[in-house]
């Protein structure tokens, strides 16, 4: 007997009469009503390959935007004038250290590592400051024993010792290595760039507890109000301090990431009714030294939604994720410790 679904149950064919509260006309010999036989539908074992096609097939318009940026991103010309070396996995061995020779130690997807990577191309030091990426999916043991024992990147090793945090290293190689100058002298602009670097936490907080889907929005919204503003202080250029500085790299990697990724993510444009955010965009892809890190916008926004999506539509997913990073409710701490780049931890930005 064939059946057909009926409010998520299925009625067999010769009982739909009943089930529609048909009665038989005045003119037909009355028939024996059976009663229904309602056969339960298959439970789903899960929601999220539904929604997240749903959503794919939602945001096709997006998606189009996102791959205007991509356009934009390639035409300015992304560099690959540097051959990477491959990251380094627990099965490399131990490579030369302490030899006197300055290594960046960093992640090709960590946007921390990547300040202080644009740092070292602007000032010209390719070969004076060598790369040694590491897999942080499965990063060698002899890193922490034997390199950084706080095993964070970036790290740098200057002068037989290694130090870390990239907002300290960027300042340490401007004044350590030669190359140009990327802090001015004028003291109210290095006043001012001090007051971003500070300010750089809060606005990540902002952006990431969006990602995550905590928080109001609207703070996010102001904090990119205040990255406009920040934009109009100086009138000599279109960076922050007028001129291209260590503030705009500070601020660079993580642009990089949102601007794709909220649109995608949360159909938000940042550069909405901010010109001077579009320009400094725009600009900032005229970096060469910048260019040479960049990664393809398309890539940020598949790998924000493999870290967000399951966040977004399975709450319990999220408490399990702040329990292993050993974290509670802070969204700011969550992604600032992406730093330490645990499995978890890692944004795969």
């Amino acid at each position: 007997m064939a059946t057909f679904p009926l409010n998520g149950s299925s009625v067999s064919a010769s009982n739909t009469a009943l089930s529609l509260n048909l009665k038989p006309s005045s003119h037909q010999k009355p028939s024996v009503l059976v009663p229904t036989t309602i056969i339960p539908s298959r439970r789903r074992r899960s929601l999220l390959p539904a929604l997240a096609l749903t959503n794919d097939l939602g945001n096709k318009f997006r998606r189009a935007r996102v791959s205007h940026i991509t356009s934009a991103t390639m035409a300015a010309g992304l560099s690959v004038g540097e051959i990477l070396p491959p990251p380094l996995t627990s099965a490399s061995d131990l490579p030369a250290i302490f030899d006197g020779t300055s290594r960046l130690y960093l992640s090709y997807t960590c946007p921390y590592a990547q300040r202080v990577w644009i740092t070292r191309n602007c000032k010209g030091l390719h070969e004076e400051i060598k790369l040694v990426p590491l897999d942080l999916k499965d990063r060698p043991s002899w890193y922490k024993e034997k390199v950084y024992p706080p095993n964070k990147v970036p790290a740098l090793e200057h002068n037989n010792e290694v130090i870390g945090e990239s907002l300290d290293l960027m300042k340490y190689i401007d004044a350590q290595f030669h190359g140009p100058q990327l802090l001015p002298q004028d003291p109210a602009r290095r006043e001012f760039a001090e007051e971003l670097f500070s300010n750089a936490g809060s606005f990540h907080k902002s952006v990431s507890s969006t990602l995550k889907g905590e928080g109001d929005e609207a703070v996010t919204e102001a904090a990119f109000d205040d990255i406009e503003a920040a934009l109009s202080k100086f009138d000599d250029g279109p960076f922050f301090l007028g001129q291209f500085s260590l503030a705009d790299i500070a601020y660079a990697p993580f642009m990089e990431r949102y601007q794709p990724v909220l649109l995608d993510m949360r159909n938000y444009d940042v550069t909405a009714k901010r010109p001077k955010l579009a320009t400094w965009i725009q600009e900032m892809s005229k970096i060469e030294g910048y260019n040479q890190t960049r990664r393809d916008p398309k890539e940020h926004v598949e790998n924000y939604n493999k870290r967000f999506a399951v966040i977004l539509f399975c709450p319990t997913h999220q408490k399990l994720d702040n329990h292993v990073q050993g974290e509670t409710a802070s969204p700011l701490k969550g992604f600032e410790m992406s730093r330490d780049f645990s499995p978890v931890q890692q944004l795969y930005s």
